[in-house]
């Protein structure tokens, strides 16, 4: 009886288990064991399950195996592809920065006479030299103002002294004509005489 039971029992199971097929299929695997689970008859300790079942839930695994295998597969060669752009994106970004550096560098440098000087070097080379020509520019006005006054008093001082001159000679041309007219005046005296 025992085994009619059992029977029975595995019949009417394998029955539901056919009816339920057709819409497991769409199913996960998850949901898939469960109905196994569930359907399945019970002996002793143990699950019994039709062959057509386990060989249709096998199939659907490794089908999800090798999908699964296929999306990993697919994602490696994604990380390695990204991997590969990521490593010339780096290289490229270490040529644009040595680029950038390089353009840096001359941009803060003046070339003069084949030398290479900073900016901040060449400004203070050129504000020194401003300023030295701008001393010796002082300078040289200074002097060259001292020497107009000095030439100016030198002139006027040459002017007074040619006028002295001038009158002196005068004084002495009236003297000197004078003592002549007297000269003469006694030699006309003295022949007259």
């Amino acid at each position: 009886m025992k085994i009619f039971i059992r029977l029975l029992f595995l019949l009417l199971s394998t029955s539901s288990i056919i009816a339920q097929e057709n819409t497991n299929q769409q199913n996960t695997l998850q949901v898939q064991f469960d109905a196994i689970y569930r359907t399945s008859s019970s002996y002793q300790d143990y699950k019994v399950i039709r062959k057509t079942r386990f060989q249709k839930l096998k199939t659907d695994v490794l089908d999800s195996i090798k999908e699964l295998k296929n999306v990993i597969q697919e994602k490696e060669k994604l990380i390695l592809t990204t991997s590969a752009e990521k490593n010339k994106l780096k290289t490229e970004i270490e040529q644009v920065q040595g680029n950038l550096d390089n353009a840096i560098s001359k941009d803060n440098t003046v070339n003069i006479l084949g030398i290479n000087l900073s900016k901040s070097l060449y400004n203070i080379i050129v504000w020194g030299l401003i300023f030295t020509l701008l001393i010796g520019l002082l300078f040289f006005i200074y002097r060259f103002n001292n020497s107009n006054v000095l030439t100016r008093q030198a002139k006027d001082s040459l002017a007074d002294v040619e006028f002295e001159f001038e009158q002196h000679r005068k004084k002495a041309l009236e003297r000197e004509q004078k003592v002549r007219r007297q000269l003469q005046d006694e030699i006309n005296k003295q022949r007259g005489a």
